[in-house]
């Protein structure tokens, strides 16, 4: 079989139960992800996979190197903010090998369309770090119509250079995407494109919502804390699984969707009007509402359709599958931290262990999961949960299992001791506080 070509879809800020496919229930319009649900039938849907971080920058650097986040000082930021745009410490070091880069050098063309969030020009950037072409915001949260950043300053590339074009910002990635496969599929190189959408992260703003886009309420203040409702939560997701639908049929009419591995994501769990549940918990916390997402792949040469697999994985590791399906190597300084997924796709497996670890400097949050265990640290307070008898982070078991809870706590302290510390003088990013809106 010739190499594959490779799609990455990333959503921001998606919740796990919003797509169809994953119990969400219908809008007022009708079904909120017919095409997500498609591509989930004629693949495999993963219930028990996991982003690399409760918020966004830093699940991108797992993504992006394969390697655990932790490692770098930028992913130490949770997230990277604007205010730092001239930081040369706070974005992905161009030396760094990459997914894009490690494929590129094994004979990929490599694209970005959509949100970067690591770092900003002259330092960082998505030509620097393996990608041979690049459009979309550099930031981490921009207006769909303005294509403003938090700073009010405008923030949409075309490579390393401002782009004037204008349009909904979903629609305007979903349409690149299939320009960009409409013309690599036509070549004798196999890609990598990477479709990391904005979508369904604030503000609140449908394709038909541009005046809103101008009102004093969304200049002022892009998070848009006294807007949105869920229809409209649902609608700017149903926009961009719209745009799925088409790069999914631009594929097919190029005939290259047998070969495509196409991979869908969130970068976090949910944010305000998301629905996580049984799940609890969303971004910025590692209760399972705030690390668990959708995990979607289609590849018809490859998965058998409708699959569904409880493989635990990471970010990273699809990453670390891309890089090894595409016939890479790791570079031998920076070994891969993700593990490849490929025995799971083929069907030779149904799952093998997989350790995952995560930690927060908001809330002092820490988390191990193994096998159906989990032990989560939160506010100074240690738990321990059977995940798969209690999904919900609701019933205790540490006081009755401590030496089990002993046990997790020294595994991950173990692990930890692996990487290096927190630095003090990393910040963390809240949009939002309780004088906004009641907390979880």
């Amino acid at each position: 079989m010739t190499r594959p070509n490779f799609v990455f879809i990333v959503a921001d800020d998606l919740g796990h139960a919003d797509l169809g496919c994953y119990g969400g229930r219908p809008a007022a319009f009708g079904a909120v992800s017919p095409h997500l649900d498609a591509l989930a039938e004629g693949g495999v849907r993963f219930t028990q996979g996991y982003a690399n971080s409760p918020v966004c920058s830093p699940t991108r650097f797992a993504l992006m190197t394969a390697r655990w986040q932790y490692r770098l000082r930028g992913a130490a930021e949770e997230p990277i903010s604007i205010r730092t745009r001239a930081s040369s410490t706070l974005g992905l070091p161009p030396a760094h090998p990459t997914l894009p880069s490690l494929l590129r050098a094994a004979g990929y063309h490599t694209a970005l369309v959509g949100k970067w969030h690591l770092g900003y020009p002259p330092h960082f950037g998505p030509l620097r770090s393996g990608y041979d072409e690049f459009f979309g915001p550099m930031s981490g949260g921009v207006d769909y119509f303005s294509h403003a950043a938090t700073n009010g300053e405008r923030d949409l590339w075309e490579g390393e250079g401002e782009s004037a074009e204008q349009g909904y910002l979903t629609d305007l990635i979903s349409r690149r995407s299939c320009e960009v496969i409409g013309r690599l599929a036509r070549g004798r190189e196999p890609f990598l494109l990477s479709v990391h959408f904005t979508a369904p992260h604030w503000p609140w703003e449908t394709r038909d919502d541009a005046a809103l886009a101008a009102s004093p309420e969304v200049r002022r203040n892009l998070f848009h804390l006294s807007g949105g409702n869920i229809e409209t939560y649902r609608r700017m997701i149903h926009h961009m699984d719209e745009g799925i639908g088409a790069i999914v049929q631009t594929l097919r009419d190029a005939g290259a969707l047998e070969n495509t591995l196409v991979v869908f994501t969130s970068d976090n769990g949910g944010e305000r009007f998301s629905d996580n549940w049984p799940l609890v918990g969303g971004k910025m916390d590692l209760t399972e509402g705030g690390i668990r997402v959708p995990w979607i792949a289609h590849w018809p040469a490859v998965i058998a359709p409708g699959r569904v697999s409880a493989q635990h994985c990471l970010t990273m590791d699809w990453s670390a599958t891309m890089i090894a399906a595409g016939g890479a190597a790791a570079d031998a300084a920076h070994p891969l931290d993700g593990v490849d997924l490929m025995p799971v796709l083929r069907g030779e497996v149904e799952t093998f262990g997989r350790p995952m670890y995560w930690r927060m400097n908001h809330r002092g949050q820490r988390a191990h999961r193994d096998g159906r265990w989990k032990y989560l640290r939160v506010d100074g307070h240690d738990y321990l949960f059977d995940i798969d008898a209690d999904e919900r982070e609701r019933a205790n078991r540490a006081s009755l299992e401590p030496d089990r809870l002993a046990a997790m706590r020294a595994a991950y302290e173990a692990w930890e001791a692996t990487m290096p510390p927190i630095p003090g003088d990393a910040t963390i990013g809240l949009g939002y506080s309780a004088k906004d809106m009641p907390q979880r």
